[in-house]
């Protein structure tokens, strides 16, 4: 099979059509779009995610597996707490390595006020490079603020497409960045400390939204269309609206991928009966924010009525099929 996320049929197919829940606590059942779980406890509703990191190098395990995690979570509305992480690990890694990820994860953490709680070290054959899977655990008492995207809603992005993999690119492949100068090498490296989404979910929940999901495999138009298949709609996508910045478009351009279709963290997208308003109260504090489209109830299409395709695998596994 190839590499990265199921395709969704598969995933439908050969997982989820095989669960089905038991406990009264549970409030929602795995399902296509849906990034988290979450449990009524009575006096919280408990919000758990789950998320690996299996295409970062060392530099920015620990970081990814922290912010990709609360991002989900913060799309939910909830508060996240913190994290359960298992690292696992080639016998080449070595005990420095083994430490720079651990403070990685501390650091982050304490910057995303959670706490890293528990997990599991391994060395492994099984695997070829240090790859993490992370569950967070948050808690929410607001989530029926949250009552999913609508006919019409304005769909708002804050900040740009593909920041993610620009920071991976720029850090793990210095063998695809020969020829560019220093400055433009550390502009993409920098893209990994906007990855976070906790301040504009933040400010979108106190504005008054419908719906929240944030960027991660499948770029943009891979979470606009998980954004709205979760609700059985569609959207409308104003493709040449969507912010790219210059490093993202010129590297995607050598390497021959799809910007918008590039893993980006970092970006959330949110379901808002209108967008202007809360675009104004976003770019009041300081964060980019721009209209790329609306839900609709029928297909997934651009401005023009082509038809954009649901994701598939991410782009930056073509860069290591290659």
């Amino acid at each position: 099979m190839r590499i990265g996320k199921l395709d969704n049929a598969d995933l439908q197919r050969l997982i989820l059509d095989h669960f089905s829940s038991v406990r009264s606590e549970s409030q929602t059942s795995p399902r296509i779009g849906e990034d988290c779980a979450v449990l009524d406890m009575e006096d919280d509703f408990i919000v758990l995610s789950s998320d690996p990191i299996t295409s970062a190098g060392i530099e920015q395990l620990g970081r990814l597996s922290v912010y990709v995690n609360c991002n989900d979570v913060i799309c939910r509305g909830a508060d996240p707490v913190g994290l359960m992480v298992t690292l696992l690990a080639p016998s080449s890694i070595t005990s420095e390595e083994i430490e720079q990820i651990a403070l990685d994860l501390s650091e982050c953490a304490r910057a995303c006020n959670v706490d890293i709680l528990g997990g599991h070290t391994e060395i492994t054959d099984a695997v070829t490079r240090a790859i993490t899977s992370t569950t967070v655990i948050a808690r929410a008492k607001r989530m029926s603020t949250l009552t999913g995207a609508r006919v019409g809603d304005d769909i708002v992005m804050t900040k740009y497409a593909a920041l993610e993999g620009t920071g991976i690119i720029g850090t793990d492949s210095p063998q695809l960045l020969e020829g560019y100068s220093t400055e433009f090498i550390d502009s993409c490296k920098g893209c990994l400390d906007s990855l976070s989404i906790a301040k504009e979910g933040r400010i979108a929940l106190e504005h008054g939204v419908h719906a929240m999901h944030d960027v991660t495999e499948g770029g943009v138009l891979g979470a606009a269309w998980e954004l709205v298949q979760r609700h059985n709609l569609g959207a409308i996508i104003d493709i040449d609206s969507i912010p790219l910045l210059e490093q993202s478009r010129e590297l995607c351009k050598r390497l021959g991928l799809d910007p918008l279709r590039l893993i980006g963290s970092g970006s959330l997208l949110i379901a808002v009966e209108n967008g202007g308003p809360l675009c104004d109260k976003l770019e009041a504090n300081g964060i980019l924010a721009t209209v790329i489209g609306r839900v609709s109830d029928q297909g997934f299409v651009d401005k023009n009525g082509a038809v954009l395709q649901p994701p598939e695998a991410d782009e930056l596994y073509k860069m290591y099929k290659d």
